[in-house]
């Protein structure tokens, strides 16, 4: 095994040691992997760590845009990339990071599409009155439920444990990014919901989750996401809606019916406000297009 290879394997340990999601080590592995893979091309040994230099990683990065790539995805083998050789000068094997000297290249400024609040609400009506045919329809309702009435990233509510919840006081310990833990709030529908779930809930020897796949084993964020899918697809026939549509959801809903943008950040687990922030140009858009439809000097 490469040197290059090695400090590869010792990264991707690092991001599960830190609690990074699945997700992002899923992504970051197979970016890591088409990066060692550039660097072997026609048959050659990946140079060590300190010999890439700046002229390498441009014509890696030039390869990319080659490549048709979409913009988010090029940014996030960027990211991937520039993690791998942080963690290199953090173990003093390398003295700089010259991935931070690449240029990032630039998102289009767009607004998450935010269901409202009864498209939201009908979907998971719906859900409820058990309009589609599953095997564990309580699973599937109470994630719905805390996802839209917790405003959980998918990662944090597949995360979630047994031991995290208090359902007599209605509060769960969520792990959020980096294993920051917040105490959020769950509403009474989802309580409701939830607790139909734990009812229910048969977990093989051990397992502590509190979401589970039909095997009795911790659910995955991609088994999560295709349960979501299939529901928006077959009950609302949207197949653009995704976990973290229900996250803006809950910000969204919470603004515009006067919540605090600081306590909006809390309950989200944002590091920082100008995060959050995005949630308010949501909503004056939303108030835009109400005044453009219904004043009668709008137009």
């Amino acid at each position: 095994m490469s040197e290059l290879a090695e400090a590869v394997d010792r990264y991707l340990a690092a991001l599960a040691r830190e609690n990074a999601s699945p997700h992002t080590i899923r992504n970051y592995s197979a970016d890591l992997t088409q990066f060692l893979a550039y660097l072997s091309r026609g048959g050659l040994t990946p140079p060590a760590p300190a010999g890439i230099d700046q002229l390498l990683l441009r014509e890696w990065l030039a390869d990319l845009y080659a490549q048709n790539l979409q913009k988010v995805t090029i940014r996030r083998k960027l990211a991937a990339i520039r993690g791998l050789f942080e963690h290199l000068v953090r173990e003093g094997r390398i003295q700089v990071n010259r991935a931070r000297l690449l240029t990032t290249p630039k998102l289009p400024k767009t607004l998450p599409t935010v269901p409202t609040e009864e498209q939201t609400n009908t979907l998971i009506d719906s859900i409820a009155a058990r309009q589609l045919e599953r095997p564990h329809p309580e699973r599937d309702l109470a994630l719905f439920e805390i996802l839209y009435g917790c405003g959980l990233r998918i990662s944090e509510l597949c995360g979630m444990n047994v031991a995290d919840l208090d359902t007599r006081e209605g509060w769960v310990r969520v792990r959020g990014k980096r294993k920051k833990e917040r105490q959020v709030p769950i509403p009474a529908r989802a309580l409701a919901a939830l607790n139909k779930w734990l009812d229910t809930r048969r977990p093989r020897e051990g397992e502590p989750a509190v979401f589970l796949n039909h095997r009795g084993a911790r659910l995955t964020d991609r088994g999560a996401r295709g349960i979501l899918k299939l529901y928006a697809v077959a009950l609302a026939g949207d197949g653009s809606l995704h976990p973290h549509s229900l996250r803006h959801a809950y910000a969204t809903h919470l603004l515009s019916a006067g919540a605090d943008l600081r306590a909006i950040q809390e309950l989200l687990g944002h590091a920082s406000l100008s995060t959050t922030q995005k949630y308010t140009q949501l909503s004056l858009t939303d108030l835009m297009r109400v005044y453009d439809q219904a004043h009668p000097r709008a137009k």
